[in-house]
């Protein structure tokens, strides 16, 4: 058969591939089943004509006009889902937080670090012993050190923003390793988890029994509710990756984890804009000369904020999913 008979053949076949790319580009959200199957035979058929154009030397008019075609073809098969705000937010407010309450890692991760971190807190405060063996004594003195006097000082508040990415690169990366080690199992995401947590309550318990005690809680307390949720929602969305692994629901494993990686992500997504608020109130309002007052304020209201996303919208939303 030769190529100009190959060409007046395929053609009708060619100018229906136009039609179906120019039907699916305009986005429409029902699609006909049928025709979409249709397009996709099409398309491959199109790649088995462009073989053979190159191979048989069609004219080079032809070729150009398939690659063009294939190309266009491919676009629409495999772009990827376009971005729409509406959809986007409705996740954010509804189907996110409803997942994070109704999710058993969630509370694994919260009790977890809580209970040792509380744990932590009152054995440090009752004990120099426990502190030292736990943080190192060094270290302790090198925190009561940097809290030894107020740090709203000229020289501090002239660099705040460069404090805030500084803030928010440490407290990524710990949410970071709580996220990323939960592909061992979760068993990586818990220690990570259980390790800041311990410490982190060795370093609360000790410097509330310092002289540097005032200082200390006025700089932390008010990005403490954010940063501090943001590392156990972290661990609780590797804690989710590690457990699709083990339990896979009759899947194999990598189909299971291909499952739960949207779902984790969701979740890290959210302790991502918690880190950023966190480094945000950590570069210019912890170390302000606001009032104390205002900063617990600030914490309290971060706090509420909080129950209300996840305790309000999430227990609003969670009657109406599966």
């Amino acid at each position: 058969m030769k190529a100009a008979e190959i060409i007046t053949a395929r053609t009708p076949e060619w100018k229906e591939l136009e039609a179906d790319i120019r039907w699916l580009s305009r986005g429409r959200r029902a699609r006909d089943p049928i025709r979409v199957a249709q397009f996709a035979k099409r398309y491959r058929a199109a790649c088995a004509d462009l073989s053979l154009a190159m191979s048989m030397r069609f004219p080079i008019s032809t070729i150009e006009y398939l690659h063009q075609l294939v190309g266009n073809a491919h676009t629409q098969l495999y772009r990827a889902e376009t971005f729409r705000l509406k959809r986007w937010a409705r996740r954010f407010v509804a189907d996110i937080p409803a997942r994070i309450l109704r999710d058993p890692c969630t509370w694994i991760s919260f009790i977890l670090f809580w209970g040792l971190f509380l744990g932590a807190m009152l054995a440090s405060y009752a004990s120099d012993d426990f502190a030292n063996a736990i943080a190192g004594e060094q270290s302790l003195q090198d925190v009561e050190m940097m809290y030894s006097h107020p740090m709203e000082t000229v020289a501090f508040d002239s660099s705040r923003a460069g404090m805030t990415g500084f803030y928010l690169f440490n407290n990524a990366g710990i949410g970071l390793r709580c996220f990323a080690s939960g592909i061992f199992l979760g068993i990586g995401s818990l220690v990570t988890l259980a390790f800041n947590a311990v410490l982190l309550g060795t370093i609360f318990g000790h410097m509330n029994r310092s002289a540097s005690a005032e200082n200390f809680n006025t700089f932390v307390t008010a990005h403490g509710p954010f940063e501090l949720t943001a590392v156990v929602l972290s661990a609780a969305a590797g804690l989710r990756l590690g457990w699709a692994i083990i339990d896979t629901q009759g899947q194999s494993r990598r189909e299971s984890l291909r499952k739960a990686s949207p779902v984790a992500l969701e979740v890290a997504g959210v302790a991502t804009v918690l880190f950023l608020l966190a480094a945000y109130i950590e570069g210019f309002i912890s170390p302000s000369t606001l009032p104390y007052e205002y900063k617990a304020a600030v914490a309290i209201i971060s706090t509420l904020v909080l129950a209300a996303y996840v305790f309000g919208l999430g227990f609003l939303h969670s009657r109406s999913q599966p």
